[in-house]
């Protein structure tokens, strides 16, 4: 154990036997152990063996800006030089902190929204979101409100409240049972829904129906709020036609239900527009962001509360809004220090902008791919630097692909130079947002080598 942990040869032996990786099975992990990334520069990273790949994960959905933009590493290193930590708990704050509220209100102000709330990252975010959710009826009198409704396929992290909400199975039954009062809907899924519908605007309606209709067996007075991400990403890239946001807006104004988006992936760009809700035109009652925030250099995250929200709890005369949810890290100078410049960086170099065209360049691509190769029964994308292509192992029938093949996929796909990443029968693409013309030509040569290797 006293090796250094540069020798590449330690590493190699000791990898993947002394922790227990997330999202995967140990034993598989010890069976197949994990790619050691040892470097990262631009777009590109680089593993213990020198071979260098695009990444088109983004790290993990989170690292927009790429692995060596300057700005946030030297605010990190300036706030580690002045005041490396302090809490914001009851009392105490700190100047990077304000600083970063104020910045994100701005940002966000389009988006209706008002305070921030900081945590450590996107589970936290979520979590957070939920109970001040329920803290919010309650305080406005409402008590009963503690029930949240999801879509099927939807992901939102890992936590308890999060792994309630999720709409996967794979995130959910090892730990169940989990919070009560969590109910589910089916997603504006085309290729796959109970509808046994294809068109997506129809679609769009039937969800909202079902929305409607679950609201009325729960009762509307017993639910907290609605929760959904504004494309679906770990759930495969699944994007609801422009008028279901719109729709599940109105009907929770209708019945007192908080609307709350999971931006953990969407914010920041990554859709072609500054945040998943303002893709589709829609204001939020609280919105969750995390990952892009710090261009994944610094756990971080913030939960933004839209200006009806804030007033509620800064109203309230009984002291029921006195906030008893908090962590350790939340406000962390050092992070909110990456986040400004993370931010102010991340404007700068307009991203959302190279976002949208290289998004479009990679679906348009994708599609051709699609005709190239039966394994793909269906690509989605288009709006941001969001892909997926759903493997299949008959195209007819739709009748999903056995678990090895997706696995086999990914790593012919490493092997032609892009790291990609599989999730169930989803190759999923989330590059950084920097990306090029030809960047995005290379991941796409890849995956289409990689599909011919099969």
């Amino acid at each position: 154990m006293n090796a250094p942990l540069k020798d590449s040869n330690f590493l190699k032996e000791n990898n993947a036997r002394h922790m227990f990786h997330p999202m995967a099975h140990p034993a598989d992990s010890l069976a197949n152990p994990p790619k050691i990334i040892t470097g990262g520069n631009g777009v590109r990273i680089k593993d213990i063996d020198g071979k260098e790949t695009i990444d088109a994960v983004g790290g993990l959905w989170n690292v927009n800006l790429g692995y060596s933009c300057a700005p946030i590493k030297e605010a990190i290193t300036r706030q580690l030089d002045v005041l490396p930590y302090y809490s914001t708990f009851r009392g105490t704050s700190n100047d990077a902190v304000i600083h970063l509220s104020y910045e994100l209100a701005d940002f966000f102000a389009e988006d209706g929204m008002a305070r921030a709330f900081f945590t450590s990252g996107g589970s936290d975010s979520v979590e957070t979101a939920l109970r001040l959710a329920r803290q919010y009826h309650k305080v406005k009198g409402e008590p009963a409100r503690t029930k949240f409704i999801s879509l099927k396929k939807g992901y939102h992290g890992t936590h308890m409240g999060g792994a309630s909400v999720n709409g996967n199975a794979n995130f959910r039954t090892a730990y169940e049972p989990l919070l009560p009062g969590c109910f589910h809907i089916p997603a504006p899924y085309t290729y796959r829904n109970p509808f046994n519908e294809t068109d997506p605007e129809k679609l769009a309606h039937l969800c909202a129906s079902a929305l409607e209709d679950e609201i009325a067996f729960q009762g509307a007075s017993t639910i907290a709020a609605f929760i959904m991400e504004p494309i679906l990403g770990a759930g495969g890239i699944i994007l609801p036609h422009k008028s279901f946001l719109p729709l599940v807006r109105k009907i929770c104004d209708k019945n007192g239900i908080l609307l709350l988006t999971d931006e953990v992936i969407t914010a920041y760009g990554r859709t072609g527009a500054w945040s998943g809700a303002r893709l589709w035109g829609v204001k939020p009652d609280m919105m969750c962001t995390a990952k892009a925030i710090t261009n994944g250099y610094f756990p971080f995250g913030a939960v933004m509360l839209s200006h009806d929200v804030a007033d509620v709890f800064e109203s309230d005369k009984t002291g029921a809004a006195a906030i008893g949810h908090g962590y350790t890290y939340s406000g962390h100078p050092v992070g909110a220090a990456a986040a400004i410049a993370c931010l102010a960086e991340t404007k700068r170099l307009d991203v959302v902008t190279n976002a949208a065209a290289r998004g479009t360049q990679m679906y348009e691509g994708a599609k051709k791919i699609f005709e190239k190769h039966e394994l793909v029964g269906d690509v989605r994308g288009g709006h941001g630097l969001m892909t997926a292509f759903e493997l299949v192992s008959n195209r007819e029938t739709k009748a999903p692909i056995d678990k090895e093949t997706p696995v086999k996929l990914q790593e012919a796909i490493y092997n032609n130079g892009v790291m990609a990443r599989v999730s169930g029968p989803n190759l999923i693409i989330s590059p950084p947002l920097i990306l090029t013309e030809d960047d995005t030509s290379q991941i796409l040569a890849a995956i289409d080598a990689g599909l011919s290797s099969l």
